[in-house]
């Protein structure tokens, strides 16, 4: 049984006259009436009496009748949902991202899309870079804001977009930190630091470079989320390693831009700040919904134009080349 037959039985049963029939939907009548005989013998059973060349409904006609009107009325409703998240009219992304993006840069993003896109619903999970490659993962989410390096075994294709600086937020009137433009990893040693919990990228990195430097940081609290954080810093309880992002509308704390050290064994080697790279990431086997791809090119316009206006916030640099001149200008 086939859509087109079901299509040719209901044009006859309206119009009970294959003639007519055939002439309202454009083919030849001969056609008409072996797509119908086909679909009899499929069946099993006549679907029209055609005694004199008066057309009937038979009952195994009258039975099919409101089946096939049924069968194809789901198909165009199915063909029309289709278009309609084709054009994006409708549909949702499953969008994660790290506390320091939902709280900065991601926000304004999601305004554009949301105002392009106004059928599109957004799901924003915010999480710590582990958490959210374990989501995208298992499928539970569609594009996600992470931190490279990713294990080498992962399924995900990324695309770095920006590179954050990292700071020590300190209390705006803690004089106890050394009087220098840079605070190096050692500098935090026997300092007590508020630490996140697990999950987050920042915090194993922070315990990587303590290590690297020869001692074990320690903790005055930790477990908590990038608000929780900041606001421990804020009350006096310790110093915190964060992305400088965080930082903004925070009049309580400063960040003091946190520098590597020197590698002695390198000829000429020089102290650079230290950073992290976030990269938009996707499963390499799903194939990409048209409203998640559009999310990828709206946030790459977007923060374009942020780097060409010099909007990005303090300590953040896009990482996505430059665009074609007549791209930009179309």
């Amino acid at each position: 049984m086939q859509l087109q037959q079901l299509s040719y039985f209901l044009a006859v049963a309206r119009a009970q006259h294959f003639t007519r029939a055939a002439d309202t939907l454009g083919v030849a009548q001969p056609s008409l009436s072996k797509q119908i005989r086909v679909l009899e013998t499929e069946l099993g059973a006549e679907l029209f009496s055609r005694a004199r060349g008066n057309i009937t409904l038979t009952p195994a006609g009258e039975a099919l009748l409101p089946l096939a009107t049924r069968i194809l009325a789901d198909v165009d409703s199915a063909r029309l949902e289709v278009q309609e998240l084709a054009g994006l009219r409708r549909g949702r992304v499953r969008l994660g991202a790290t506390p320091s993006l939902c709280s900065s840069l991601l926000a304004d993003a999601l305004r554009r899309y949301h105002d392009a896109y106004p059928g599109i619903r957004l799901l924003v999970e915010e999480g710590g870079s582990r958490d959210l490659v374990r989501q995208l993962t298992r499928g539970e989410l569609d594009l996600a804001l992470v931190i490279l390096p990713l294990a080498d075994d992962t399924p995900l294709a990324t695309t770095p977009i920006l590179r954050e600086d990292l700071m020590v937020a300190a209390r705006i009137d803690d004089t106890s930190l050394p009087d220098r433009p840079h605070l190096r990893i050692t500098d935090l040693r026997d300092r007590p630091l508020v630490m996140f919990r697990q999950g987050y990228d920042i915090r194993e990195a922070t315990i990587s470079a303590c290590r690297q430097s020869g001692f074990e940081p320690r903790f005055a609290v930790e477990g908590g989320e990038m608000d929780a954080v900041l606001r421990f810093v804020e009350v006096g309880l310790g110093v915190a390693v964060v992305p400088s992002t965080v930082l903004a509308g925070r009049p309580g704390l400063r960040g003091i831009p946190l520098s590597g050290e020197r590698t002695p064994h390198r000829p000429g080697s020089t102290e650079h700040g230290l950073h992290r790279i976030v990269a938009l990431a996707h499963r390499k086997d799903v194939a990409r919904t048209h409203a998640s791809a559009a999310f990828q090119a709206t946030l790459e316009t977007f923060l374009h134009e942020a780097a060409d206006t010099d909007t990005l916030p303090p300590g953040v640099n896009s990482l996505l080349p430059p665009l074609h001149r007549s791209r930009r200008d179309a």
